[in-house]
């Protein structure tokens, strides 16, 4: 790449800056992508995973960031979502949220409102029977069962450092959150 091919595409991302925080905007193969800027996100993601992928049977798989329609304005991407493993092995772009056990959402800084009261009253109207939220930035995690039209009824705040337990369809999963990341700015 020329220097002026360089300055061409610094050019081009710094109309971007401050329009997304919260994100890296890049240019890959001519087309602009998005990227969390905080490590935490993908870590607690990765530990979530590698901690639930024990517990549940060969019957059940997870996504991560896959697309969820649910209807004409919302199409969500859960950062994990525990659905049947044949339904994973087919490979798609988009899955039914009616094949949901437990969805898991991971606060980013510009998702709180949507992880906290878009998702619930979405997740819950669609009857997902489990939501959980672990949040790095209030060291805390936030269980969601029973879903009703508006919201889940059932709620728990667990703080990081204990265990969070969630009795699913699929059996009770256990989660130790002693380990997962805190935002050094974090406020409990």
């Amino acid at each position: 790449m020329t220097i002026s091919e360089s300055d061409r595409l610094h050019s081009q991302l710094s109309r971007f800056e401050d329009m997304f925080p919260g994100y890296r905007t890049e240019i890959v193969e001519g087309n602009i992508v998005m990227s969390p800027l905080k490590p935490h996100h993908n870590a607690t993601i990765w530990a979530l995973w590698s901690v639930l992928k024990s517990q549940v049977s060969d019957e059940w798989d997870f996504l991560s960031d896959v697309a969820i329609p649910f209807d004409g304005d919302n199409e969500f991407c859960p950062d994990l979502a525990v659905v049947p493993a044949a339904e994973v092995a087919k490979n798609l772009s988009a899955y039914s949220p009616d094949l949901i056990e437990l969805a898991i959402e991971v606060v980013s800084p510009s998702s709180v409102r949507n992880d906290y009261e878009i998702k619930d009253k979405a997740y819950a109207a669609r009857g997902i029977p489990n939501y959980v939220i672990f949040d790095p930035y209030k060291a805390h995690c936030v269980t969601l069962w029973n879903p009703g039209p508006d919201g889940y009824r059932g709620r728990d705040v667990i703080p990081y450092g204990q265990a969070v337990v969630v009795e699913t369809g699929i059996g009770k999963l256990s989660i130790g959150t002693a380990e997962l990341p805190v935002d050094p700015g974090a406020t409990p």
